[in-house]
């Protein structure tokens, strides 16, 4: 809403300073500022209340030190996420751009089901919550909102060089927009490759290039399995204070550059990265998200007054897939998430193990002492705090790798 009021006092008043908020830049920065103000200093209000109506955590016993005294702790901590990264984007995005709303969608959306999934374990003392198939429902109509948007919408373009109908060689100029022209498309990119784009339709093209018109097919089943994937992994992530919520902001932070990158027609030039029009406004979205997840933090590290729950995990695990799929790094998720997918992992392996053994030899053997990961360190005797420092030294690193794909293929 600030955006379009400044706008209007620098067009018909030339007001001063009203030209800052046409830079993403600057709205990026105001908008990381007040997420962090809001989830740090209405935070304590929001946990107050969820102490004063009950809304604590009910522990399952499970043999882990320092465990029964986290029973109480009030969960449902992921509204204060959602309050102090909606807050932001309403005051200083463009409210009209497509993947803004993508994301306002998405945060709603998870929200609801992970709110829905505490409720029913806290008030109707269900430890069971949402039953898991409604909570796939949810992200798999998410995903199909997602896939349909980005396949359909005329807004979601990638822009590419035109090529000169005389020579047949392509028009290259320092970052012209005038030489590159907007076209739907379900190209992505693969890291480390040095001609890195994909398209989906060539899975389908190469038995009939008419097919082309049918890659929706193939396109929306796999962003809704992204979806799915990437929300259950935060999901499962967020066993322990600080770890969720840390590991996420370090991943958002790195796709906030891949946004502005990826939506400025100078530096995508210069980097030879896929240039998508609009795509840069989601940078204000993401620097607000960041803000409050390091916000969160404040109540979040050990030890914690507050618990995300499923209205933080889910909500965390949906936005960082829709932009991964907005931005066309979806392929870099297993290398940037890697936190997430490890963890999503361990579980995966344990009970495919336990499972097979126990058919094979009659008694369930294990792999890890528990799962998910961070739980097999926490029964060898470490602190949960030193788990998750490490865990976001190892997110560092896989974020560092993340960024040298801009360059390295």
């Amino acid at each position: 809403m600030l955006y379009y009021l400044f706008e209007y006092l620098e067009s018909e008043y030339q007001f001063p300073g009203a030209s800052l908020f046409q830079f993403i830049t600057f709205r990026a920065a105001m908008a990381i500022i007040l997420s962090l103000l809001i989830s740090t200093i209405y935070g304590k209000r929001i946990i107050n209340f969820l102490r004063k109506k009950q809304m604590g955590e009910s522990i399952r016993e499970l043999g882990l030190d320092g465990q029964a005294q986290k029973a109480g702790t009030p969960t449902m901590g992921g509204v204060i996420i959602i309050l102090a990264t909606l807050v932001p984007v309403l005051l200083l995005a463009k409210l009209d751009n497509i993947y803004v709303i993508l994301l306002i969608v998405t945060t709603l959306w998870m929200g609801v089901i992970g709110f829905t999934d505490d409720y029913l374990k806290i008030k109707r003392k269900d430890k069971a919550g949402l039953a898991g198939k409604f909570k796939v429902i949810g992200q798999v109509v998410l995903g199909l909102i997602v896939g349909c948007t980005m396949y359909f919408h005329s807004d979601i373009t990638i822009k590419e060089e035109k090529v000169n109908s005389d020579t047949e060689q392509i028009a290259i100029t320092e970052g012209q927009s005038d030489f590159k022209e907007a076209i739907k498309s379900t190209k992505t990119t693969i890291p480390f490759f040095k001609n890195n784009e994909f398209d989906y339709a060539s899975l389908i093209d190469w038995i009939n290039p008419e097919l082309t018109k049918y890659a929706w097919l193939i396109f929306i089943p796999i962003v809704i399995f992204i979806v799915t994937a990437v929300s259950n992994g935060a999901n499962l992530t967020d066993g322990i204070d600080g770890l969720a919520a840390g590991t996420s902001a370090i991943i958002v932070l790195t796709l906030a550059l891949f946004a502005w990158v990826s939506g400025n027609i100078i530096f995508s030039d210069y980097l030879n990265v896929m240039y998508i029009p609009n795509s840069g406004e989601m940078t204000i979205y993401i620097a607000a998200f960041a803000g409050a997840l390091v916000g969160f933090l404040w109540y979040n590290t050990f030890p914690a007054q507050v618990f995300m729950g499923d209205t933080g995990s889910l909500t965390i695990g949906g936005i960082i897939a829709v932009i991964a799929i907005a931005i066309r790094k979806e392929f870099l998720i297993p290398i940037l998430c890697g936190i997430f997918f490890i963890e999503t992992m361990s579980v995966m392996m344990q009970v495919s193990y336990f499972k097979y053994t126990r058919k094979k030899y009659g008694e369930g053997r294990r792999i890890f002492l528990m799962s998910p990961l961070h739980h097999h360190y926490q029964k060898k005797g470490i602190h949960e705090s030193k788990i998750v420092a490490r865990f976001w030294i190892v997110g560092i690193f896989l974020a560092i790798i993340a960024v040298i794909t801009l360059k390295v293929r």
